[in-house]
């Protein structure tokens, strides 16, 4: 029996799912059941920072398979802790704590759940912005400004508020200034906060930079918007599933602003563990972690901090820093980024290109430069990215779209030719299916 036919794949229409079965992996490539080999441009869903069966991640799980496989939160364990604050360490939130869960959308509701207990608002609102994406839990929907999955949940249902993203190629302020977009767009969390009263807010969420909703907000947003949500008393949560671990250039993508962007609470998922193994956490700092201390926490799966995924966790950390990938992250996303603006001046159709703080670019494809006019509605494909994509693949590179975007986040460790690779076939394709 084939996959198609007894498997139900996320985010698919089952009658159409067709995919390879991949049955290996090196580096940035992954190995296919039918001998071809395949360049990952995208690190699978922007989470195999670290390649394809990197030997640290490997070695470390079997080790620690032959130690001690599973034990529950409620006893301790030693990869735990030590991953415990390796990341309090690399994030200076000093005195903090950190709750492990299965993955990012997890992270996010147990975030909430934490926030609105520290701010002893159990029911406070949570601010979150349209166009973002924060998990497919139905709170997570909630929190998620997803076009896709607005039918499905009622966000005020779960206390939840959306405000305009900070997106500065479509300012939904009006504004054609990014630094002002972006500043406008912090004063959006703020009047909504002040709409509702700050005694009713609990907590902020946003994506602090790289997500699949395609925005890199102008470098004036995360600092303003800390500002604003602390003079208010409110937590600000950093989104971090997709943006941590040197995608963005950074440990944490706050961190580029310095302490001036420190969140109250971050969650990561993802890059954690290279993806090697499901594994998320939330990271609270002093203040937060001080005001549940005598608290009951009532929250947690039986599989929060499995061991197994904290070693591969702990091996994830070593192997970033042994191959010097966030530094690496960040002169790789720099040459990327001037690589797509090159290849803006050579194609009309691409009308904007973003990123480039690490090894994260989105490319926007328009109908019209001057009118930027989209290619389809947001979030459909236009049927030539579509055909793009497929005759990527037919070459042996897999890249990564949404709506009119191509997202380009290929793993740390891609070797310098095999990026030049990707940009040329890219170069050529955008030239066959997008001719001017």
């Amino acid at each position: 029996m084939a996959e198609r036919d007894c498997v139900l794949h996320s985010w698919s229409v089952q009658a159409d799912w067709d995919a390879p079965t991949v049955v290996g992996g090196e580096g940035a490539r992954l190995r296919l059941a039918d001998g071809r080999q395949i360049l990952d441009m995208s690190s699978l869903a922007e989470c195999s920072n670290l390649g394809h069966q990197h030997p640290r991640l490997v070695a470390a799980i079997r080790e620690q398979a032959q130690r001690l496989c599973f034990v529950t939160n409620a006893w301790g364990a030693t990869p735990r802790v030590e991953l415990a604050q390796a990341l309090l360490d690399r994030s200076g939130f000093e005195g903090g704590r950190v709750f492990f869960t299965l993955g990012g959308a997890d992270a996010n509701e147990n975030a909430v759940k934490i926030a609105r207990q520290a701010a002893g608002k159990p029911r406070g609102a949570i601010i979150a912005r349209d166009r973002s994406y924060h998990g497919a839990s139905h709170l997570a929907m909630a929190l998620s400004g997803d076009t896709r999955t607005r039918a499905l949940v009622d966000p005020e249902a779960f206390g939840v508020h959306h405000v305009p993203p900070p997106y500065a190629y479509r300012c939904p302020f009006g504004s054609s200034d990014e630094t002002q977009c972006g500043e406008r767009a912090a004063d959006a969390v703020a009047d909504r906060i002040d709409e509702l009263g700050a005694e009713q807010v609990a907590a902020v969420i946003v994506e602090p930079n790289a997500g699949t909703n395609g925005i890199v907000a102008p470098d004036s947003y995360w600092p303003a918007l800390r500002h604003r949500t602390a003079q208010r008393g409110v937590w600000l949560i950093a989104d971090e599933v997709m943006s941590a671990f040197g995608r963005c250039g950074q440990w944490f993508a706050w961190q580029r602003h310095g302490e001036a962007g420190r969140p109250d609470l971050m969650t990561l998922a993802k890059g954690l563990t290279g993806a090697a193994l499901p594994l998320g956490a939330v990271v609270l700092s002093r203040e937060v972690a001080a005001r549940i201390e005598h608290e009951m926490l009532y929250t947690g799966l039986t599989y929060c901090g499995h061991p197994l995924a904290c070693a591969a966790g702990l091996a994830a950390l070593a192997a970033y820093e042994e191959g010097d990938l966030i530094e690496r992250s960040r002169s790789l996303g720099a040459a990327l980024l001037a690589q797509m603006r090159q290849l803006q001046h050579r194609h009309p159709v691409i009308g904007d290109v973003r990123g480039g703080h690490g090894l994260f670019a989105v490319i926007e494809l328009v109908a019209d430069r001057e009118t930027r006019a989209p290619l389809a509605p947001w979030p459909q494909t236009p049927p030539a990215l579509k055909a793009l994509v497929d005759e990527a693949m037919a070459q042996g590179v897999s890249f990564a779209t949404r709506g009119n975007l191509i997202l380009l986040a290929p793993p740390l460790v891609i070797g310098e030719g095999e990026l030049a690779d990707a940009v040329a076939l890219l170069d050529r394709l955008l030239a066959r299916f997008f001719p001017h």
